[in-house]
């Protein structure tokens, strides 16, 4: 049983709303954390975000901090430590390697608390040969059985080019077809799909119960670019198995800080999240 709530809907009466329960993916603000973490961290909890999903994981640790340590660190500032993204390039390792890397990264996170280990991106020839891509799946099986037997779950992140065609198969629909449902999670990235020409909601229906930890995000800060329409994904989603939403923001009018906290406002404000 996870440790974490649920999101939570809002509900309005007036100007009271209920509290949600939305993260943000700290790569949006990864200067600020190479700067100064335990600062930046502090003006996350106190804009109103819940929890994070980091992206400074590195030989065991987390932005240089023992896992352990880092736990204490976001949860000081009223943050959960729920999602973690990852990155593993395994064209040039053999399976061995592979298995090393990813069991001390497990391991790490275990001891972080973290519930969600996502894999941000696979090595470029991934979608130019079919061969590697293959083994990324069979990889991403393996890791997300191990994941499970130490309380979490695995997950990838897509990008555009995920939608590319690869031998007449398009990229992330081999993937989802070929990970077991019950090991691997599909965390979809709405600007990446507006990019790649995919409706999310096609993909949703099509591939019922695996998407359940969402990435918000716009061309820019949430709801400013007119491009995505953001209530009818959340409103018309029946079948996804969304358990989180996580902000992120890669393009500002802002500073980062400032924008992550009007991508936060958008949500904590909008009547469909």
């Amino acid at each position: 049983m996870s440790i974490f709530p649920p999101l939570k809907l809002m509900a309005f009466d007036g100007a009271q709303k209920q509290e949600k329960y939305i993260g943000l993916q700290l790569w949006s603000v990864r200067g600020d954390m190479n700067e100064d973490p335990e600062g930046t961290l502090a003006r996350l909890g106190e804009m109103g975000y819940s929890f994070i999903e980091a992206a400074g994981y590195s030989d065991g640790k987390f932005y240089g901090m023992e896992p352990e340590s880092f736990k204490a660190l976001a949860e000081s500032k009223g943050l959960d430590f729920l999602s973690s993204h990852v990155m593993l390039a395994i064209e040039d390792m053999d399976h061995e390697q592979v298995m090393q890397w990813w069991e001390q990264c497990i391991d790490a996170h275990r001891k972080a608390g973290v519930r969600y280990i996502v894999q941000a991106a696979m090595g470029g020839a991934a979608v130019k040969d079919i061969d590697v891509l293959n083994r990324y799946i069979k990889m991403f099986n393996n890791v997300g059985r191990m994941a499970g037997e130490a309380g979490m779950l695995f997950g990838f992140h897509n990008h555009a080019v995920e939608f590319e065609t690869l031998d007449d198969v398009v990229v992330l629909e081999h993937m989802i077809e070929n990970t077991d449902p019950d090991l691997v999670f599909f965390q979809p990235d709405f600007y990446w799909f507006y990019r790649g020409g995919a409706d999310p909601l096609d993909y949703f229906e099509r591939y019922p119960g695996r998407f359940e930890v969402w990435h918000v995000k716009d061309y820019a800060e949430l709801g400013k670019s007119g491009k995505i329409d953001f209530e009818r994904i959340f409103t018309k989603d029946k079948s996804s198995g969304r358990k989180y939403i996580v902000v992120e923001v890669e393009q500002y009018n802002h500073e980062p800080l400032t924008s992550v906290n009007i991508s936060l406002d958008y949500l904590l404000n909008a009547d469909f999240s």
